[in-house]
């Protein structure tokens, strides 16, 4: 049986994909279907606000998805899986889930809080592998 970590760094990957997604139909939806479709070399204004978000979001799970990849790898390739791991990765996915519409609507403060508690999971998960 495969470890749910992997399945959760699979479900990381594909929350990525929806990240990239959303963050591209903003910018298109501002810059439009010609600057989507071009190779993108002419400047361009600042991105309006919900667009510059979902930017920012996006940049932001690239900045944290490779912890978790190390993290939740690392548990599987050494042996060190246990509910506590499971449990830290879940948490991690279900705040970067929640992040994203939190940071697009530009909810202050509980965005913070969310992001602090998906790094939380990250460090249980983490934990093993580097005290366990």
């Amino acid at each position: 049986m495969m470890p749910v970590e992997l399945k959760i760094l699979a479900l990381g990957a594909l929350l990525l994909f929806v990240y990239i997604f959303t963050a591209t139909r903003f910018k298109t939806a501002q810059y439009g279907r010609d600057w989507n479709v071009s190779a993108r070399d002419q400047e361009l204004p600042p991105p309006n606000p919900v667009a510059g978000r979902t930017i920012r979001a996006q940049a932001n799970f690239l900045d944290t998805f490779p912890i978790a990849i190390i993290a939740l790898l690392g548990v599987v390739v050494a042996g060190r899986t246990s509910q506590w791991t499971a449990l830290g990765g879940w948490v991690w996915l279900g705040a970067r889930l929640v992040y994203l519409p939190l940071y697009a609507a530009g909810v202050p403060v509980v965005r913070t809080v969310v992001w602090t508690i998906g790094m939380i999971g990250l460090g249980v998960v983490l934990w093993p592998l580097l005290f366990g």
